[in-house]
């Protein structure tokens, strides 16, 4: 008789023991499964970063351009003081000419 009863312990435990690795394996998958979302949030913003990293490069790529073209047109123009400067020669060539 106590080997019928000790059976039916066994078997009583094990199907307690049956239902608490179901609900540990159900909070496992839910944290892997919630992992699994987090990592492909991550990765589709990895991805849009790294589109606005290479477009942020083309952008300093042209500003390059730009601005070496900007610095080339500076060259051959006269400041603003030069031409003050010029514009005064020219006035005394100018009145010194027509002196003569």
């Amino acid at each position: 008789m106590e080997e019928k009863r000790f059976k039916e312990l066994l078997e009583e435990q094990e199907g307690k023991f049956e239902s608490f690795i179901g609900v540990i394996k159900e909070d496992f998958d839910g944290k892997v499964q919630l992992l699994v979302e987090q990592y492909s949030a991550i990765g589709e913003r990895l991805d849009s970063l790294d589109r606005k990293v290479s477009n942020i490069g083309k952008d300093i790529e042209i500003t390059k351009v730009d601005i070496a073209f900007i610095k080339n047109s500076l060259k051959k123009k006269v400041d603003v003081e030069e031409f003050e400067i010029l514009e005064k020669r020219v006035a005394i060539l100018e009145a010194r000419s027509s002196q003569k």
